[in-house]
């Protein structure tokens, strides 16, 4: 496996503080040998204060089981506002389709994965990515950007009525305009541009409530944009992979829950076959 990681940005593109001197990276988790195989960028959720690693590296190695190259991305959060999370993600999906070749990637199979905040990063992803500003700021040609599949577990989607309040006030400051809410509020802004998504969410969610996941899958199905939705009866926010190996309490074991990766493997196979 080649293990790396790299800065998304230079020193001089990237102004960090001096009290923090954090710049963005992108993890690869680049599997042997010469075959050609897909991939998923991976965006772990932390309501844009942090980026959980139970979201990262064990969800990275249940892709790579089942074949595929993964990337974590630890993108800016807090106080760093939009856009540049999103110019984060644009960049990495960026660097993975520039070094498809040496990392045999195929550019067309590339998926990008997120939970929660990090959710709604990659659907910001799926439904923006053709906007000239991320090409512009990036340096890289627009398309490059694009996912090519989505995957959400439990998304922050909308800014209206069944928001993650924190997630946007981290997003995008105390004094956010609505029309600025407005357009990071995902449920408005699919088209025929969004690229297919898996989504899964439980019922019980009291974190992010599960009329997020509702409300992109209706969005989606008006634009005829083809998506899996899992609903689970039970289980709290955050679950990762629902299983003793991600959980640090026993309530983030939930067995049925735990379906989701293999499903998730099954339907992106269909996707990239």
């Amino acid at each position: 496996m080649i293990y790396e990681i790299i800065k998304l940005w230079g020193e001089n593109t990237y102004q960090s503080s001096e009290e923090n001197s954090f710049i963005p990276t992108l993890t690869t988790y680049v599997l042997n040998g010469s075959k050609k195989r897909g991939a998923v960028l991976i965006l772990p959720g932390g309501g844009y204060t942090s980026t959980s690693p139970r979201e990262a590296e064990p969800i990275a190695l249940q892709f790579n089981a089942a074949g595929y190259h993964t990337f974590v991305l630890d993108y800016s959060v807090a106080p760093r506002r939009h856009p540049q999370p999103l110019l984060d993600a644009s960049r990495a999906m960026c660097i993975i389709r520039k070094n498809a070749e040496e990392w045999n990637v195929d550019s067309e199979k590339i998926a990008v994965c997120g939970f929660s905040a990090g959710g709604h990063l990659a659907a910001s992803l799926g439904v923006y990515w053709h906007k000239g500003y991320l090409s512009n700021v990036t340096g890289m040609e627009i398309g490059l950007n694009r996912p090519n599949a989505l995957i959400l577990a439990y998304p922050v989607i909308t800014s209206g009525q069944y928001a993650h309040r924190g997630s946007f006030i981290n997003l995008l400051g105390e004094e956010a305009s609505s029309e600025l809410l407005y357009e990071m509020s995902l449920e408005h802004h699919v088209s025929e541009k969004t690229p297919p998504a898996f989504i899964w969410h439980t019922f019980e969610d009291q974190g992010v409530p599960v009329e997020n996941s509702l409300l992109f899958a209706l969005s989606l199905r008006n634009k005829s944009i083809p998506f899996e939705l899992h609903i689970y009866p039970e289980g709290e926010h955050g679950l990762s992979l629902a299983t003793e190996e991600t959980a640090t309490s026993p309530v983030q074991v939930a067995p049925h829950a735990a379906t989701w990766m293999k499903l998730c493997i099954e339907w992106l196979n269909l996707q990239f076959k």
